[in-house]
């Protein structure tokens, strides 16, 4: 299986370099309709219910402290993905790649799955509550 890291490298070397905020959405994005699309995650990593939206801490821990992020800042191999999962975030990304950092993050803000995995929590409020692979496939699911 891949990693959120190979995901995001195949994402950057197809779209070039995107804000943290925008690279952090689209990888989310992809594992959430690889989960609908192809019944199975795209990779194992953990994602979180941060107060800007979704964030993969371990994609995190590679782009930290930086705002525009290249392929170079990445340390995954898109060599690493099946053509199957290529399709996956092809599709993903006719739709989201082009979005801005905060329309992405608004939207998320309005999906259950951010929703349910931040109760409890203040908007302004830090948070690493998981977002589950199953509350991502019913959601997504229902709205595709």
């Amino acid at each position: 299986m891949c990693t959120a890291l190979d995901v995001a490298s195949y994402v950057l070397e197809k779209k070039g370099p995107l804000t943290a905020m925008q690279l952090e959405k689209i990888v989310y994005y992809c594992q959430a309709w690889s989960l609908v699309w192809d019944n199975v995650p795209l990779f194992e990593d953990r994602i979180e219910a941060w107060m800007n939206g979704p964030v993969i801490p371990t994609l995190f821990e590679q782009h930290k402290g930086r705002f525009k992020i290249g392929i170079s800042d990445i340390n995954g191999n898109f060599n690493n993905l099946s053509d199957v999962q290529r399709e996956t975030i092809d599709e993903v990304m006719k739709f989201y790649a082009d979005k801005s950092a905060q329309w992405l993050s608004d939207l998320t803000h309005r999906e259950k799955p951010w929703i349910e995995a931040r109760q409890g929590l203040a908007l302004d409020q830090r948070g690493n509550n998981e977002i589950t692979q199953s509350a991502m496939h019913e959601y997504y699911s229902s709205i595709q």
